[in-house]
C-alpha cells in the first residue's frame, strides 16, 4: 500500500467483499511486523517533535545561524526521511555540512522511543526473522505503488524467498528492478481512453469548469465513489476548491485535508494565539471563547463577565482589566461570589506572552485544538504561530469511499477512479521541476543520490497510470497566472488539441446556484437584486431625483418618531446640510466602523472629547472648593491635573486608545487646552456659578446628578416656528446669582479659524451658540441678558473668542431652514446635501462609487429643496 487514501480503499473493498483476515500494512509496517516484538517506524510527528529538541543541543556548523528559524524543524524531518529511504549514510560524505547533519541524526535516534527504528534498522531485524514470514505474514501483495523507495527494496528480494509475493501493478507502471526478484507481477491492460484538454482563463476558472463537470455526471447517474478531481500539487488550488464545494454544498473530500484554520477548531487556536502575540483584548477573548471547547467550568466563569465590564472598553492591558474589575460589585456576579480573581489567574496566563505558549494551549485547549497548538509548537517557535498555524491541515470528515475526492496525483495514481479531471496542466507545474532538498543541496550531495525517485518522474508516472486506470479523462491548464502572464501548456498534453473555454460562457450544467443563475440570465434578471440593481444602474444616468436619489414614501413612519424625539446641534446639522446622511444616520441607525482596539491615532473628535471630560471634572472640583471665577493659576492647575487624570483612566477601561507616546501627548495636549480655556479672563458676574457639560431637553433623565443645575435637563426647549425640540450638553454655562446675566461658551479644541469673526451660522455649521443661548433663554427665563460664543482655548493670548452679536436673528434663520428641511423630508424627498461630498463623510461608502455622481445630481437635489438650500450660503 502506497498512501493513506490507498488503504483506506483497500479496507473498504475487503469489507464489502467479507473478506476476513487480511491485513492492510504500509512497506514500512510490514517489515517492522517481521523485525519483531513492539518495533514500528518512525512516526513522522514524533520525529519532528524530536528534531525540534535535538537541534538546541548539536552544533549544526554553517547551518548554527538558522536553526532556531521557524521551520528548520521540518525541513530537517523532511530531509531524514529522504536520506533513510534513499539508504544514505550521512557519516561515509567527508562534507562539513553532511558531517553536522549526521550528529544531528546520531542525536535525534538516540532521543527517539526504543520501539521506533530507521528503515535500515528494521530491514536488518526483520532479515534475521525471515524463517517466520509464513506464519507472522502469510502471502504478500503489493498494492498502490508504480515504484518502490530503495530502502525496501532489498527486503522484498530476500522475502521472496519464503513467501510468494505479488505485485498488483494492473495498469500501473512496474519498475524494471523487480525482474531480477521472484516478486510476481500481475498487470492489466489500460483502458486506452482518449485524453481532452480544456483551456481555462486562470486556476479559478479551472476549478469551476472542473465542478460542472462533475455536477454532469452526477446528474447522469455516475457513483460519486468514480469520481475525482487532481492536482499534481492540490496545495495551489485549494482556497479555489474549499470556495466552490462551499458553494456547491456537494460533500467533497479533501484527501490531504483542509487548512486547519478554515475550521472552527482552527479558527479557536488561532484566536488564541493572536492573543498571546498581540496582548488581550476583550474582542480578541470573546472570539476565542466563541469558539473553544476547552473547560466547561473555565468558559462559564469568562462569560459571566461579559455582563459586567462595558462592553465597547478594549481593555488591552491587564492594569485595565484589573481596573474594570475593581468597578464591578461583587454582587453583580451571577452567583453573587465575585470571581475577578480566577478570571485574573488565566489572564496574566495570556499575558505571559509566547514564554507561556506551552502552558496556555494545556490550559486552555482541549482535543483537537490542543493537538493543533502541540503541532503547531513543534514546528517553531511559538512567535511563528501564525504562520504555522496557516500550514496545518486537519481531516475533513467526508468519507473518501462514497464522495468525490479531491486529492494529488500520487495519492489517485495508488487508488485509481474511473472519471478524472486533472487540474494545472503547465508547464512547470506538470511535471513539477525536480527541486533541490532544504538542506543537502546538489552541490553537497547529487540529487540522484538522495533522491532516487525525483518527483518529475513521479509525475510522469502518476499522469500516465491515472489516465491508463480511467475510462473518462479530461485535462485542464490555465491560460494565465494571478499576474496575468501567460502560462505555457505541460509537455503531457502538448500533442493533444485543446478545447478553448471562456469565463464568462453558458455552462451546460450549473453546479451551485449563482453557476445556475449564470446559465440563465432571463432568470436572474426577474430576481429582486437584479431588478434593483437594474434599476440603479438607469437612475443613475437619468437627469432627474429618483428612488435611488432619496426620494422616499412622504409621511414615512420612522420619520415621524424621529421628529418626536429631541435632535442635537449635531442632527439638526446634518438635517439642514445632508438630508439623506441624516436618514441614514437618525432613522436607519447607519453608523461608520468602529475603531481597533488599539488605534495608531487619536482623531480631533476624541481629543475634544477627552479635553471637555477634563474640563467638567475640573470645573464640579472648583465650584465646590469656592468656584471657577475666583480660582488662581496653581488652583486651576491643581483641578485640571486631578480631572485629567480621571478622564484618561475612565478612558483606558472604556475606550480603545492609541500607542502610549500619542496616548501620553493627547493627555498633554487636553492638559494644555483645558488649562486655556478656563484661564481665559472673563468678566466676572455678580455671585458667578459655572456649569460645564450642563446638559438642556434630556427628555429620558430627570435628575440634576448632584451639580445643583438651574433647570430640569428633561425640560423640552423647542425651536420656535417650528414643532422641532432640541437637546444637548453646554459646554459651559456662568450665571449670575440673580439668574439675570449668564454667559454661553462652547469650546473649540481644533485650530483658530480666524474667518469666524465674520459668520453667524456658517451655513449650517455653527448651530451651537445660537441653539445653546436660545436654550437658556427657553430654561432660565426671557428676561435673562445672554451672551453667547465660541472660544478656541489653543489661539494665542487675547485672541480665540468669537461672541454672537444677534441670537434672535441667527435663531430666526435656523428655525425657517430646519422647517423647510423638515417638510421637505416629510413630503418624501432626503436629499443629498452640500455636506455629502466632504472630506470626513463616515456614509460616503453608501453613496454610488463613481465620481461624477455628485456633480450630476446635486443641482437637481438643490433645484428640488429650493429655498431649504439658501441656508448653505449663509455667512
Amino acid at each position: 500500500m502506497h498512501t493513506k487514501l490507498a488503504g483506506h480503499m483497500l479496507r473498504v473493498d475487503f469489507a464489502r467483499r467479507s473478506e476476513i483476515g487480511v491485513q492492510v500494512l504500509t512497506m514500512g509496517q510490514l517489515v517492522a511486523r517481521m523485525a519483531g516484538g513492539l518495533l514500528r517506524p518512525v512516526d513522522p510527528d514524533v520525529l519532528l517533535e524530536t528534531a525540534r529538541a535535538a537541534l538546541s543541543a548539536v552544533d549544526m556548523g554553517e547551518l548554527e545561524p538558522i536553526k532556531d528559524l521557524p521551520g528548520m524543524p521540518g525541513a530537517v524531518a523532511a530531509t531524514l526521511d529522504k536520506v533513510w529511504r534513499a539508504n544514505v549514510r550521512l557519516s561515509e560524505f567527508g562534507h562539513p555540512r553532511l558531517a553536522a547533519l549526521a550528529r544531528l541524526e546520531d542525536e535525534i535516534v538516540a532521543r527517539l522511543p526504543a520501539s521506533m527504528k530507521r528503515p535500515s534498522e528494521l530491514v536488518e531485524l526483520a532479515s534475521q526473522r525471515l524463517e517466520l514470514a509464513k506464519s507472522v505474514i502469510g502471502p504478500v501483495e503489493i498494492h498502490g505503488h508504480s515504484e518502490m523507495s530503495p530502502c525496501w527494496r532489498p527486503f522484498l528480494g530476500l522475502l521472496t524467498e519464503v513467501v510468494p509475493v505479488k505485485w498488483v501493478a494492473e495498469a500501473r507502471h512496474a519498475p524494471p528492478w523487480l525482474a531480477g526478484t521472484k516478486v510476481v507481477v500481475e498487470t492489466i491492460k489500460g483502458t486506452g481512453t482518449s485524453v481532452s484538454v480544456r483551456s481555462c482563463a486562470n486556476q479559478q476558472h479551472e476549478v469551476i469548469e472542473a465542478f460542472r463537470w462533475m455536477r454532469s455526471l452526477l446528474a447522469s447517474g455516475t457513483p460519486a465513489s468514480e469520481i475525482a478531481i487532481v492536482a499534481s500539487s492540490p496545495g495551489d488550488y485549494d482556497d479555489h476548491v474549499l470556495a466552490q464545494a462551499s458553494d456547491s454544498a456537494l460533500p467533497i473530500h479533501f484527501v490531504h485535508g483542509v487548512k486547519a484554520v478554515t475550521v472552527a477548531d482552527g479558527q479557536a487556536v488561532a484566536a488564541l494565539a493572536e492573543i498571546l502575540l498581540k496582548s488581550i483584548s476583550q474582542e480578541r477573548l470573546k472570539r476565542y471563547l466563541s469558539l473553544a471547547r476547552g473547560t466547561p467550568a473555565l468558559h462559564k466563569l469568562f462569560r459571566e463577565w461579559t455582563r459586567l465590564v462595558p462592553s465597547d472598553a478594549p481593555l488591552t492591558t491587564l492594569e485595565r482589566w484589573e481596573a474594570a474589575f475593581k468597578r464591578v460589585n461583587p454582587s453583580d456576579w451571577p452567583d453573587g461570589q465575585n470571581r475577578s480573581a480566577e478570571v485574573m489567574e488565566v489572564l496574566r496566563l495570556l499575558d505571559g506572552g509566547a514564554d507561556r505558549a506551552d502552558e496556555v494551549g494545556e490550559t486552555l485547549l482541549a482535543g483537537t485544538q490542543r493537538s493543533l497548538w502541540r503541532r503547531a509548537l513543534i514546528d517553531g517557535p511559538a512567535e511563528a504561530l501564525p504562520v504555522i498555524l496557516g500550514r496545518l491541515r486537519v481531516d475533513d470528515g467526508v468519507e473518501p469511499a462514497s464522495n468525490v475526492l479531491w486529492t494529488s496525483a500520487i495519492a489517485l495514481a495508488s487508488s485509481p477512479r474511473a472519471n478524472v479531471w486533472l487540474l494545472g496542466l503547465n508547464a512547470g507545474s506538470w511535471p513539477r521541476r525536480i527541486l533541490e532538498d532544504r538542506l543537502i543541496p546538489d552541490h553537497v550531495l547529487p540529487i540522484d543520490e538522495l533522491d532516487p525517485l525525483p518527483v518529475a518522474d513521479g509525475d510522469r508516472r502518476d499522469f500516465a497510470t491515472i489516465v491508463a486506470s480511467a475510462t473518462n479523462v479530461v485535462t485542464s491548464f490555465s491560460r494565465r497566472d494571478v499576474g496575468g502572464r501567460l502560462l505555457g501548456r505541460s509537455p503531457l498534453i502538448s500533442a493533444i488539441k485543446e478545447l478553448h473555454f471562456d469565463r464568462a460562457r453558458t455552462p451546460e450544467h450549473a453546479f451551485s446556484e449563482a453557476d445556475r443563475l449564470l446559465a440563465r440570465p432571463q432568470e436572474f434578471a426577474g430576481m429582486p437584486i437584479a431588478v434593483s440593481a437594474l434599476g440603479c444602474w438607469r437612475d443613475w444616468y437619468r437627469d432627474d431625483i429618483t428612488p435611488h436619489d432619496g426620494l422616499i414614501a412622504p409621511g414615512h413612519e420612522r420619520l415621524r418618531k424621529l421628529f418626536e424625539r429631541p435632535m442635537s446641534a449635531t442632527s439638526l446639522k446634518l438635517l439642514l446640510r445632508d438630508p439623506l446622511r441624516f436618514v441614514w444616520r437618525y432613522a436607519l441607525g447607519w453608523k461608520a466602523p468602529e475603531e481597533d482596539d488599539e488605534p495608531l491615532s487619536f482623531s480631533p473628535l476624541h481629543f475634544g472629547n477627552l479635553v471637555h471630560a477634563s474640563l467638567r471634572g475640573a470645573v464640579d472640583q472648583l465650584e465646590v472648593a469656592g468656584g471657577l471665577a475666583g480660582a488662581g493659576r496653581a488652583k486651576l492647575s491643581a483641578a485640571v491635573d486631578s480631572a485629567l487624570a480621571a478622564a484618561a483612566s475612565d478612558w483606558e477601561s472604556q475606550l480603545p486608545i492609541p500607542p502610549d507616546v500619542i496616548w501620553r501627548d493627547a493627555i498633554d495636549g487636553a492638559r494644555s487646552v483645558s488649562l486655556a480655556a478656563l484661564s481665559y479672563s472673563f468678566p466676572q458676574l455678580p455671585g458667578q456659578r459655572t456649569w460645564t457639560e450642563i446638559p438642556f431637553g434630556k427628555s429620558n433623565v430627570d435628575d440634576d446628578d448632584g451639580r445643583g443645575l438651574p433647570w430640569k435637563r428633561e425640560a423640552p426647549v423647542e425651536i420656535p416656528g417650528t414643532k422641532l425640540r432640541i437637546e444637548g450638553l453646554i459646554d459651559r454655562l456662568d450665571l449670575s446669582e440673580d439668574r439675570s446675566n449668564a454667559r454661553v461658551i462652547d469650546y473649540k479644541t481644533g485650530k483658530l479659524n480666524k474667518k469666524m469673526s465674520e459668520t453667524t451660522i456658517k451655513g449650517g455649521i455653527e448651530l451651537q451658540r445660537c441653539l445653546y443661548a436660545f436654550a437658556v433663554k427657553v430654561l432660565i427665563g426671557s428676561g435673562v441678558a445672554i451672551d453667547s460664543a465660541l472660544l478656541f482655548p489653543k489661539a494665542p493670548e487675547g485672541e480665540g473668542l468669537y461672541p454672537l452679536d444677534d441670537v434672535d436673528a441667527a435663531l430666526t434663520k435656523v428655525a425657517a431652514a430646519a422647517a423647510l428641511s423638515h417638510d421637505i423630508l416629510m413630503s418624501g424627498f432626503a436629499a443629498i446635501g452640500t455636506d455629502a461630498k466632504d472630506t470626513y463623510n463616515d456614509l460616503a461608502l453608501a453613496l454610488p462609487a463613481s465620481a461624477g455622481y455628485l456633480p450630476r445630481k446635486m443641482p437637481l437635489a438643490q433645484v428640488r429643496l429650493g429655498q431649504a438650500a439658501n441656508v448653505w450660503s449663509e455667512p
